[in-house]
């Protein structure tokens, strides 16, 4: 393995080790696979538009030290000796698996933040729908769908959903934004305002039992595995607080490098199939700004409400 390096990085000073690991093994990047380097080099460069999405939420990283063919966890607690620049919160952990009664979780502030992360093999980055002010966590502002295809349905069936998903919420005055899962699925996303922790949850549920059975061949909205070949599963649940979503930009843990992606609504008009690796998502950022940046837009936050 390589030497460790030490580096500046906003001013903190990081140690890097094993650079030259491989940590995507059957990635066909540069011919010898996708190493620790080159994951912390992505998040690096991609970090001007990743770092709005992970800001004041707070961060579950699905870890991978031995590469995305090894042994992986996800890590919500802050690890032991996090340096004291790293912004954590410690807030209540309900229903814990570990049965903890809080979780002192990292919260994303800066590059440095990332690189660090990246460092100790966090390939994968997940948050709530939810902001954090100061130390308590606000309602939410964001309201996800998942679409998850059952084969033989494909990415191509979760575009045909997604349009129908697109143009029922804006009916009810909500902007949707789509993205890869970075997976085999797609994931939208809208700008909310609600005050009603139970709400996001209702509408996703509502609006995706109406295109249910609206679409019956296409479109599912329970999650027993016997009802989804050939369909396209709307995972409303992700919108319980207590849930996270992989970050827009985040990389995944697939046999290549491929990562949650910001769409056009073009492209998903134009189906295709809409797969892109660390090195092709440098190269549209820098073509085509920040894809997903309407999900940030107060301007557009639909109001919602439970009643």
């Amino acid at each position: 393995m390589s030497e460790a390096v030490t580096v500046s990085v906003e001013g903190q000073e990081l140690k890097l080790t094993n650079l030259d690991k491989v940590l995507y093994p059957d990635s066909h990047s540069g011919g010898h696979g996708f190493t620790k380097g080159e994951v912390i080099d992505y998040y690096a460069r991609i970090a001007p538009v990743l770092l709005p999405y992970l800001v004041d939420r707070p961060l579950t990283v699905k870890r991978y030290p031995d590469g995305v063919t090894g042994q992986f966890f996800f890590e919500k607690n802050a690890t032991r000796g996090t340096p004291p620049w790293v912004r954590t919160v410690t807030l209540p952990a309900p229903g814990s698996t570990k049965n903890r009664e809080t979780v002192n979780y990292v919260v994303v502030q800066s590059v440095a933040d990332l690189v660090r992360l990246a460092n100790l093999a966090s390939l994968e980055l997940h948050v709530p729908q939810w902001r954090l002010d100061g130390d308590d966590p606000l309602p939410a502002d964001l309201l996800v769908f998942d679409l998850d295809p059952g084969a033989p349905a494909t990415i191509k069936e979760c575009c045909e959903v997604a349009l129908l998903l697109r143009d029922a919420a804006a009916e009810d005055g909500l902007t949707l934004v789509p993205k890869t899962s970075g997976s085999k699925g797609m994931q939208l996303a809208g700008p909310i305002a609600t005050e009603d922790a139970s709400a996001p949850s209702v509408y996703a549920k509502a609006l995706a039992q109406r295109l249910e059975a609206a679409h019956p061949k296409l479109i599912v909205s329970k999650m027993a595995k016997e009802l989804r070949p050939r369909k396209v599963l709307i995972d409303w649940s992700q919108n319980n607080p207590a849930k996270t979503t992989v970050a827009p930009y985040s990389l995944r843990a697939r046999e290549e490098p491929t990562v949650s992606t910001p769409l056009s609504w073009e492209e998903v008009e134009a189906g295709g199939s809409l797969r892109f690796t660390a090195a092709d998502v440098l190269e549209r950022v820098e073509e085509l700004g920040d894809l997903w940046a309407p999900v940030l837009d107060t301007a557009l936050r639909a109001p919602l409400s439970s009643s």
